[in-house]
């Protein structure tokens, strides 16, 4: 058995894949029934956006993290695409916690240089 997808629950799919697409420099595919996904290729699996009728409501249980090459150009290069800082109860930690248009929670971590 082999990963295919990550899903990512939305309301608005279109909107948010593109906003993933943005943020992860990769290209927004879609398909007649209303799916949009990005691929990263290789053994990474896709990020799959459907669309669901409520809206989300408490902090996610599963989430993305990213390690960037310069973590607080990162940060505010994704504020900057709308996402937003977000206290999930994380403490002072030394990963930021950020959350997408619709309030999808992920972590960009420090960089491998930051952490050694």
């Amino acid at each position: 058995m082999r990963w295919s997808n990550i899903v990512i629950d939305c309301r608005d799919a279109k909107s948010l894949s593109q906003w993933w697409g943005s943020a992860l420099d990769l290209e927004v595919h879609s398909s007649d029934d209303g799916e949009y996904w990005v691929e990263p290729g290789g053994e990474i699996p896709d990020i799959l956006f459907i669309e669901v009728p409520e809206e989300k409501t408490v902090k996610n249980r599963l989430h993305l993290d990213f390690r960037p090459r310069d973590q607080e150009a990162e940060v505010q290069r994704l504020i900057d695409l709308g996402a937003v800082k977000v206290d999930i109860g994380q403490g002072i930690v030394t990963w930021v916690v950020l959350a997408d248009p619709e309030g999808n929670e992920f972590c960009v971590l420090r960089s491998e240089p930051e952490e050694g």
